[in-house]
């Protein structure tokens, strides 16, 4: 399958409308967002069943603000519409194989029990 572009007209559709979808915020001016692209194009071609998409920063400025990108490359994974990694850097191969096996081993309910209890814990700002 091949990289999905999203921009703001079509993230919410994409990110809800599938289980386990990988985001890279990047830029063409990005050095290491250039080295990333080919290993994040060939991990979308070994694993056909998840969604790569792609946000370019330069022109989808507002979705790179909303989700605080402030270094690029950055890979974000969101399963079952949760954000479960966010990380910048350009990730070797085998290390965005590890994750991706990482997050597919995750169990997705217990992850959403964490995220409702820290809802409901009191904030302390």
């Amino acid at each position: 399958m091949s990289t999905i572009e999203l921009t703001k007209d079509n993230f919410d559709e994409v990110v809800s409308g599938n289980d386990f979808v990988l985001i890279d915020f990047w830029a063409s001016w990005c050095g290491p967002c250039r080295q990333f692209g080919p290993v994040y194009e060939a991990a979308s071609e070994r694993h056909q069943d998840l969604v790569f998409a792609k946000v370019d920063t330069e022109a989808q400025q507002e979705l790179a603000a909303a989700f605080e990108i402030r270094s690029i490359p950055t890979l974000m994974i969101v399963r079952d519409n949760v954000a479960i990694f966010a990380q910048p850097g350009a990730l070797p191969e085998a290390a965005l194989e590890d994750v991706i096996g990482q997050a597919r081993n995750l169990d997705m309910d217990e992850v959403r029990k964490s995220v409702a209890a820290q809802q409901q814990a009191p904030s302390s700002e």
